[in-house]
């Protein structure tokens, strides 16, 4: 049986039914792979909004292309469809609040969530957050909406090299990254 049948007919127990995974659970395993946090943003003027995510990674490097899971039912969604463009800025370690805002919490939503740091843009005309640890800057290139979510693939118009060191979320809490010895 190949992986395509595997995903589309699910793992069957020993009698033969199909087993049920619990969202939770699914949640629950995913937040123990730790993760660089960024803050995915999109939009210009009032009609910026954006997003905090372990989920953003580059799809490849030839060309140089980027992808990024969003909730369909975020108010980023419709933003990056709209505007065409998103920018990943990954997070160092002194940007917990940055995270926080654009997670939310504290009910902060669309432009409010970009106060109390400082945003530029590049060429997609995307939010670019000054002192980010990286910002790369993308023009989508194709949305595929698959269950809750959209897997957003863009096109790197540019990338910002910044200094310090990533921000980490493991298990429900931020943290760094320290090397093993060895």
């Amino acid at each position: 049986m190949n992986t395509a049948n595997l995903t589309n007919i699910g793992f069957n127990d020993d009698h033969g039914a199909r087993a049920i995974v619990d969202p939770a659970l699914l949640k629950t395993a995913m937040r123990r792979v730790s993760g660089a946090v960024s803050v995915i943003t999109a939009g210009a003027g009032p009609d910026r909004t954006g997003a905090t995510v372990t989920s953003a990674t580059a799809l490849s490097v030839e060309p140089p292309t980027m992808i990024v899971n969003i909730n369909r039912a975020s108010s980023s969604f419709p933003v990056i469809s709209r505007h065409g463009h998103f920018c990943v800025n990954i997070l160092a370690g002194e940007h917990q609040e940055i995270a926080n805002r654009f997670a939310g919490l504290g009910g902060v939503k669309g432009e409010a969530r970009y106060e109390g740091a400082a945003w530029t843009t590049r060429l997609s005309g995307a939010p670019v957050l000054v002192g980010a640890l990286a910002a790369i800057d993308c023009e989508v290139e194709e949305i595929i909406e698959r269950h809750s979510h959209g897997i957003i693939i863009g096109r790197v118009l540019e990338v910002t090299i910044g200094g310090g060191q990533s921000l980490v979320y493991h298990n429900g809490r931020y943290g760094g990254f320290s090397p093993l010895a060895g």
